[in-house]
């Protein structure tokens, strides 16, 4: 009996640790980098988060939906790192760089994505700084793999 006992408050503090994931349980701001926009984080759980992101880029934009797991790194305060995946939809004009004579200035394009990333909130600031990299697959439209999408997040948390 002192064994379940002991298993059960062992079990029971380790799923309220990992519970206590983010400070926050909405924050809003810019994200900075190759495809730089805004971004709107909101947790769903203690460690589920949706993140949607409006970026601009080549004349066009791209709004993107994805699921995240985010939880805290052993022995670092308020710095998280999170993995998510979604999607992206969206057009390129016409500063589209793979412009040239055997393909139109812009495109329509639908496709998956991918992230990965560290996060710190500021404690008694409402205020958090993430650094990511979110590569993407475009399914449809002009269909490459897009690597380059490092990027700063800076939001305001409430």
């Amino acid at each position: 009996m002192k064994k379940r006992v002991f298993l059960f408050t062992i079990l029971l503090t380790a799923f309220t640790t990992m519970g206590m994931a983010q400070n926050y349980s909405t924050g809003a701001g810019f994200r900075l980098g190759s495809f730089s926009g805004i971004t709107v984080k909101h947790f769903i759980s203690g460690t589920n988060a949706l993140e949607g992101i409006a970026s601009f880029r080549w004349g066009g934009f791209a709004i993107t939906g994805l699921y995240e797991w985010q939880k805290p790194i052993r022995g670092a305060r308020n710095l998280d790192y999170f993995l998510g995946l979604g999607g992206h939809i969206g057009f390129w004009g016409d500063e589209y760089y793979w412009h040239d004579d055997g393909h139109p200035g812009s495109y329509t394009i639908i496709g998956v994505d991918f992230i990965a990333g560290l996060e710190y909130t500021f404690p008694g600031v409402p205020f958090n700084v993430g650094l990511d990299w979110k590569p993407a697959f475009n399914l449809i439209g002009d269909t490459h793999w897009w690597g380059d999408g490092l990027a700063i997040s800076i939001r305001y948390t409430f």
